[in-house]
């Protein structure tokens, strides 16, 4: 029980140690360097400083209008179906490797199909924690931080 009392009194002691020692830091007044005197014979010159301006922002419509622009691929104004769906037919028939028209479920998971079937070495149909652990993902490069 005592020794409850004494850690709960020497935490009360630190923090009020702490909230003295950062108060009274922070109010010692800070002392700038004072400017040379300015003689009254010398002529102030006003330096004219370049004008700031701030860069545009970009505005909703006019990021709109560039994707608008991505779309239209025939820059007609318009965007047809067949401008909108071109990307995703190439992305399917990439996937579709007997070109019948539909993907099966094989076709649509092709690479994870292919990494078991390259890590199932003794052509079980299941894993071992060995044959797993060959599918782990190689750790990415490091870039060198200073080429020096």
């Amino acid at each position: 029980m005592t020794r409850l009392i004494a850690g709960a009194l020497a935490a009360i002691l630190l923090a009020s140690g702490l909230f003295v020692f950062f108060t009274s830091r922070a109010a010692e007044p800070v002392r700038l360097a004072s400017a040379p005197p300015v003689s009254a014979a010398a002529p102030l010159v006003a330096i004219p400083s370049p004008a700031y301006r701030a860069p545009p922002l970009a505005s909703p419509r006019s990021r709109e209008e560039k994707r608008f622009a991505r779309a239209d691929k025939d820059d007609d104004g318009r965007i047809t179906a067949a401008e909108l769906f071109e990307p995703r037919r190439k992305a399917f028939a990439k996937l579709d490797t007997n070109g019948n028209g539909s993907l099966s479920f094989e076709e649509w998971a092709v690479r994870t199909v292919d990494k078991f079937a390259a890590a199932d070495q003794d052509r079980s149909g299941w894993l071992t924690p060995a044959e797993y652990a060959a599918t782990a993902p190689k750790p990415p490069k490091r870039k060198a931080v200073c080429s020096c």
